[in-house]
């Protein structure tokens, strides 16, 4: 690792690797595989479909948001739902009902569900935690004093709220109703409390163990959403000097080098891992998308060319890398879990990362959805999609699926199809303005 943020992110991950070596594994279901589906576009079809199965069929019957994992884990048994993994299954819902595979009348129901659930959940000043009781709405820790609001999770919740406040605009009573509950929800979050009254925004707030956890948010990462929405918060938005001497500060944040002959722009070396290419851009549409500091397209397309170049070229010969078999990002694996990317290199393969990479690499993110459906299927491909990850050097495949995974693989293809999640959430007028306050440009922004 070759960064202080990395450093805090592993804390993060090793509290969670702990409670994903403790868990229990659930058998694995091996879904058939359709050699017949030779087209491009059916091949995404199957694989968006079966995907979005993990937030329909798989999501909490009292809340309707989405669970963590599907292994049982953290001594919660099935009652762990997450805040962030939610607001990427929202988005995968609004595709599913543009795609056909979701009714809306019942979708709408599913989000009413999940609205009123959040409305009387704990939150702490309007934003949520990163773990919810799926039934009762109370707090799960997620370490022992990151028991209250976290703003990252929250913003990616949001993302998807916002997203679906749009697509539901028909002038029928229960989607009216779902668009109230949002806005009720998205005006109450009080994202300026989270800077401490000082020019940066603090990750985490308690009311057991207030600043103690003290993560200051500096880029570059998976956090420029959480900058963006509470710059566009219609009550409680942030000033824009809080993005430019907060986030748009720190020796991680310019980098400026180039790696596999790839310039950067940003970040850490080789970029860090693929997620923080989606997880800010699942709604928010990084075409054309500029600042002061960078061009977001370029930054992305870069960011993933190096994973896939390292992949390419398997510098510590990892068995199965190369041009159909590549992307590191974090996930589980044979240890726990980790953050992979190119430089902390275990070996591990994770679907999401190629497949969510779509809008960005589509010829080398078709290659690589071959290779993982009809190549490894037999071992990879089950119920809820692909698995999260496998190893082929250490012989290991995990029989898990995570929301913050099987979310991004259904929102980022949908968006290289369509653009229909970019659309919705830029459809808001808030964001707009938000950016606009942010110094951004976008052909979004002057339409």
């Amino acid at each position: 690792m070759h960064t202080k943020s990395y450093l805090f992110q592993l804390l993060f991950l090793l509290i969670f690797a702990c409670a994903t070596l403790q868990a229990q594994q659930v058998s694995m279901y091996h879904a058939p595989i359709n050699t017949s589906l030779q087209s491009d576009s059916l091949l995404l079809d199957e694989v968006q479909k079966q995907t979005f199965k993990y937030f329909r069929e798989f999501a909490h019957p009292v809340s309707g948001m989405a669970r963590e994992r599907s292994n049982v884990a953290y001594d919660y048994g099935n009652e762990v739902v997450t805040t962030g993994g939610t607001g990427f299954g929202i988005m995968a819902i609004v595709a599913a009902v543009n795609r056909g595979w979701y009714d809306r009348d019942s979708a709408v129901n599913h989000l009413l569900k999940m609205v009123k659930f959040l409305e009387k959940a704990n939150h702490y000043h309007g934003i949520f935690p990163h773990w919810l009781h799926g039934e009762t709405g109370k707090t799960i820790p997620f370490s022992r004093k990151d028991d209250g609001g976290d703003i990252v999770e929250s913003a990616f919740l949001f993302t998807g709220l916002l997203s679906a406040r749009s697509y539901f605009n028909l002038d029928q009573p229960k989607e009216k109703e779902l668009r109230n509950r949002i806005t009720w929800l998205w005006e109450a979050a009080e994202w300026n409390w989270y800077t401490q009254n000082q020019e940066v925004l603090y990750w985490h707030w308690s009311p057991n163990n207030g600043w103690s956890m003290n993560f200051a948010i500096h880029g570059w990462n998976e956090c420029l959403i959480a900058y963006v929405l509470a710059a566009s918060s219609p009550r409680y938005a942030i000033k824009p000097s809080v993005y430019h001497k907060g986030w748009a500060t720190g020796w991680f944040f310019k980098n400026g080098k180039s790696y596999y002959d790839i310039p950067l722009q940003l970040g850490f070396p080789y970029g860090g891992p693929l997620f923080f290419s989606h997880y800010s851009f699942l709604g928010l549409d990084p075409r054309g998308l500029k600042d002061k500091y960078a061009d977001y397209w370029t930054q992305n397309l870069n960011h993933t060319r190096i994973n896939y170049q390292h992949c390419v070229n398997n510098p510590k010969g990892f068995k199965g890398y190369g041009k159909n078999c590549w992307g590191l990002t974090a996930s589980d694996n044979h240890e726990g879990y980790n953050a992979h990317s190119p430089d902390n290199d275990l070996g591990v393969i994770s679907p999401t990362a190629a497949l969510s990479a779509f809008p960005y690499t589509p010829k080398e993110s078709m290659a690589a959805l071959r290779h993982f459906y009809f190549e490894k299927g037999n071992q990879i491909w089950g119920e809820y999609g692909f698995v999260d990850a496998f190893n082929e050097s250490k012989d290991w495949t995990a029989s898990s699926y995570l929301a913050i995974d099987q979310g991004p693989i259904v929102v980022m293809i949908e968006n290289y199809r369509s653009g229909l999640l970019w659309q919705c959430f830029m459809q808001n007028k808030e964001i707009i303005e938000g950016l606009k306050k942010l110094g951004f440009t976008s052909p979004a922004i002057t339409k």
